[in-house]
């Protein structure tokens, strides 16, 4: 099956919702990007919009987007573009905007962060060990559990 790749810079515009299907968990929300443009007199004004439902699977996506991201945060989606088509109340038909996100993460020219790395479990014990020794003499101090990135605390520069 053909795959399109999207990146979409933009703005949460709903709370974060965990759900469950089977044995997955799933972060959904939507996300807007919106242009803009100068006019002849040199000020700005608004352009089209692109409103589109993000789906993030997978544990480490989960986590991260569970404890780093809230509505109205700048964001940059990395996934691939789907079209979902349904028939709404009134029976038209309609379709949707849909991406499965590969990577999340904070816009930073319009947000400040801090990054906490994931960290992935080691092979076997003992390369634990060795880069878990190796991480302390570099004086790596970041959480091994949390993969958190928080840009909801952060002022958001406009």
């Amino acid at each position: 099956m053909f795959e399109t790749p999207i990146h979409i810079v933009g703005t949460v515009i709903t709370d974060p919702v965990l759900r469950r299907v089977g044995d997955q968990s799933v972060y959904k929300f939507r996300v807007a990007s919106n242009s803009r443009r100068r006019t002849a007199e040199g000020a700005w004004e608004p352009g089209n919009s692109l409103y589109a439902s993000v789906n993030c699977w997978g544990s480490r996506l989960v986590k991260g987007v569970g404890a780093s991201l809230g509505k109205g945060d700048p964001v940059i989606v990395v996934g691939y573009v789907y079209t979902s088509e349904y028939d709404d109340r009134d029976g038209n038909r309609r379709s949707s905007l849909e991406v499965r996100a590969t990577a999340v993460g904070p816009d930073l020219s319009r947000s400040t962060a801090s990054v906490d790395r994931l960290r992935l479990a080691a092979a076997s014990s003992d390369e634990g060990a060795e880069s878990k020794d190796e991480a302390s003499a570099e004086g790596d101090e970041a959480d091994e559990t949390d993969g958190a990135v928080d840009t909801r605390s952060l002022p958001a520069s406009a």
